[in-house]
């Protein structure tokens, strides 16, 4: 079974258009699919259209927001409510091409565990294309993956690869990046892009900077994760370190040349650094505990086979 993922948050005017182009092309791949509407709390027409379509076609299921949660948790729920072994996501506003999605699924028969969308020529404000240039270049930085499109929701996925994936906040922008570091196969091809028609974007500055404290919290999940205490202890050593040197260098000179330490805000730095840096490391080492806590659960590592 073929699933389709497909956040909506007022989307009056795309959800039924949407919805006849993927069923034309979901019925010529000939495999049995669903499609899955999450209404991310929307204040229009979008769940009375949804509902409607629902009546007349049951393989479109529709899960309902109480109010907007944002696209990471729509998505997330959408995951884990999907049947298929092959699953789709993909915006609701019209802007993804629904018959690119043979493409896709064409590179995951090819062995890839999943495939990305890349908007080469993007059909969107100077602005937005300028934001999402500049967050995209943020994140290769950071993450050092090159990925040329990881703001797109437009992705196919094998089901082995959403397995324990949990997605909050901004973070469904960093899934490629997780399901690489988990040891995934990734692929990304070139696809059409089209304009927006009806509703307006809900991309904006406020995103871009949730999105980089989310970005921050991937990067260290991704280096640090079964080791926190190797950040937060060597942080914390380096600055004891400087403290220790800082005090060395005030003994110096009030055993050897008779300076006064009173006034000395050197001597506030010094002890102030010591004790942040003890802090730090005690920390480090709280943190941990908590993370082999967490790991009794599940396990670091992603297991592709086992031969027998």
């Amino acid at each position: 079974m073929i699933s389709v993922i497909i956040p909506a948050y007022n989307e009056e005017g795309n959800v039924i258009p949407l919805y006849i182009r993927l069923r034309a092309v979901l019925d010529g791949v000939g495999d049995t699919w669903e499609i899955v509407f999450v209404d991310d709390g929307s204040v229009d027409k979008t769940f009375l259209f949804l509902r409607d379509i629902n009546i007349k076609d049951q393989r479109v299921k529709i899960i309902r927001f109480r109010k907007n949660f944002g696209q990471s948790s729509a998505l997330d729920a959408g995951f884990k409510f999907a049947k298929g072994e092959i699953i789709f996501a993909m915006d609701g506003d019209l802007q993804d091409d629904p018959f690119e999605i043979p493409k896709l699924l064409e590179e995951l028969k090819k062995g890839y565990d999943f495939v990305g969308a890349w908007r080469f020529e993007r059909k969107d404000s100077f602005f937005k294309k300028l934001f999402s240039k500049f967050s995209g270049l943020l994140r290769r930085v950071i993450t050092r993956e090159n990925v040329h499109d990881s703001g797109t929701t437009f992705r196919a996925y094998k089901r082995i690869t959403l397995t324990d994936l949990n997605l909050f906040g901004e973070m469904h922008r960093y899934i490629p990046y997780l399901l690489i570091w988990k040891g995934f196969k990734f692929k990304e091809i070139k696809v059409k892009h089209h304009r927006r028609m009806h509703g307006k974007t809900k991309y904006g500055y406020k995103r871009l900077l949730k999105g980089f404290l989310d970005l921050l919290v991937v990067k260290f999940w991704m280096q640090y994760s079964t080791r926190p205490v190797h950040l937060f202890g060597g942080v914390g050593i380096i600055m004891s370190l400087f403290g220790f040197l800082l005090g060395f260098y005030l003994t110096i000179e009030k055993l050897f040349f008779g300076q006064s330490l009173a006034n000395r805000p050197l001597l506030l730095l010094s002890v102030l650094l010591i004790i942040l840096g003890i802090q730090f490391l005690i920390f480090g080492i709280l943190a941990d505990i908590q993370i082999r806590n967490y790991y009794k659960e599940t396990v670091p590592y992603n297991i592709e086979k086992i031969l027998e």
